[in-house]
């Protein structure tokens, strides 16, 4: 289920559910984490990292922050803050939220500027499974759908026709095991360089969260 709250595109990610028996739920406690992004990038050979930004895990630290973070010449990541929490009644929660993310790195190979305004990822165990939301606003160098579907993929064409695409971006990206175990990992963007081949590769992710409800 989506909704648009002023220039954000809100989207409700699946949930992924196991049921364990009794006495291997009482075994186990739920556990949470976030971060603002990371990057793993090697454009034109030269090999780009960074990250998990501002992370937080139920297990400590149970908060990050960050005042902004380049992450070489071309992306930058603006300021956020992310918070991780374990209630008593055992539900785990991570939520990562940021604002002027920014990529010019596809403008060499002839793609956009990618920004993104405002952001968000979060998740929540429940009794036997997990729930994630995530929220983009304010973006520019593609459009936002109305409704965001999980792993909504939009892909960035080549500068000439034949060539090989630039980039994919995964918007809404829902991450669970096969078979599922009640766990995911929702991002609210990945940008994955030439995925077919090219002059660059790796990806950066934009706000991401996970959660497993018999983590420890």
């Amino acid at each position: 289920m989506a909704k648009i709250n002023r220039a954000a595109v809100v989207a409700v990610l699946a949930t992924g559910a196991l049921a364990l028996p009794v006495q291997a739920q009482a075994q186990t406690v739920s556990t949470a984490s976030a971060s603002l992004g990371a990057a793993d990038l090697v454009v034109n050979g030269e090999v780009t990292q960074a990250g998990p930004i501002a992370p937080c895990d139920v297990a400590g630290p149970a908060a990050g922050a960050s005042d902004g973070v380049d992450v070489g010449a071309d992306t930058e990541f603006g300021r956020g803050e992310t918070n991780c929490a374990r209630a008593g009644d055992g539900v785990s929660s991570a939520k990562a939220t940021g604002q002027r993310f920014e990529t010019s790195v596809l403008k060499q190979f002839g793609g956009p500027t990618i920004r993104v305004r405002t952001f968000s990822a979060e998740c929540r165990t429940t009794t036997n499974g997990s729930s994630g939301y995530v929220e983009l606003g304010g973006v520019s160098g593609f459009t936002l759908p109305q409704n965001i579907p999980p792993n909504h993929t939009i892909t960035i064409p080549g500068r000439a026709q034949g060539d090989p695409p630039l980039a994919e971006l995964v918007l809404n990206e829902f991450t669970a095991p096969t078979p599922p175990d009640g766990s995911l990992t929702t991002t609210a963007l990945r940008i994955k360089l030439f995925p077919q081949g090219g002059p660059a590769s790796g990806d950066i992710r934009v706000g991401t969260a996970a959660c497993d409800p018999y983590g420890g």
